[in-house]
């Protein structure tokens, strides 16, 4: 099969890189740029453990194929660190509730409840649970992670806005 050029934009990082049509956003993610926090888990976009931010939606790169990528914004768990890899107000929740185990699942469930977090001002418990069918975890049962993210909304600026009703991709 023929390679393609394309150009992706990762955590606001340009790269060109050499695919083929049949190539997986997961595999040039993961493989070919090294970024580790994007596994593969089921392939069949079912986990959560291989999700993006893709537009600022959330997305299984597993699901996508790496050219569907080109000129779209996507974004990786490390796009959530401040300055001086400085932890994000939802990862410091998700480290003081113990939401994070294994940590297979947790760059998945961080980027999803932070997609939920600025689309939706206040969610409830089961909106966040409802938010998070598409995230699986085999460790913390989902009570500590729910937590964490109850905090993180909670402690968000009520001024915050939000874009309820945004469109999926």
């Amino acid at each position: 099969m023929r390679k393609r050029l394309i150009s992706l934009s990762v955590n606001g990082r340009g790269y060109d890189v050499w695919v083929t049509p049949s190539e997986l956003l997961l595999d040039v993610l993961h493989d070919e740029l090294g970024l580790p926090e994007v596994r593969y888990g089921c392939g069949e976009g079912v986990c959560g453990t291989c999700t993006v931010q893709f537009d600022g939606h959330t997305v299984s790169a597993c699901l996508m194929f790496a050219i569907q990528a080109e000129g779209h914004q996507i974004s990786t768990v490390a796009a959530l660190l401040g300055e001086g890899e400085a932890l994000h107000p939802l990862q410091e929740c998700m480290l003081r509730h113990g939401g994070a185990q294994c940590g297979f699942c947790t760059p998945g469930m961080l980027l999803t409840a932070d997609c939920l977090a600025k689309r939706t001002r206040r969610p409830s418990r089961d909106e966040i649970r409802h938010e998070l069918v598409g995230n699986l975890c085999r460790c913390t049962g989902y009570t500590k992670i729910l937590d964490a993210i109850e905090e993180y909304v909670s402690l968000s600026s009520p001024d915050r806005p939000s874009v309820e009703g945004a469109e999926l991709p």
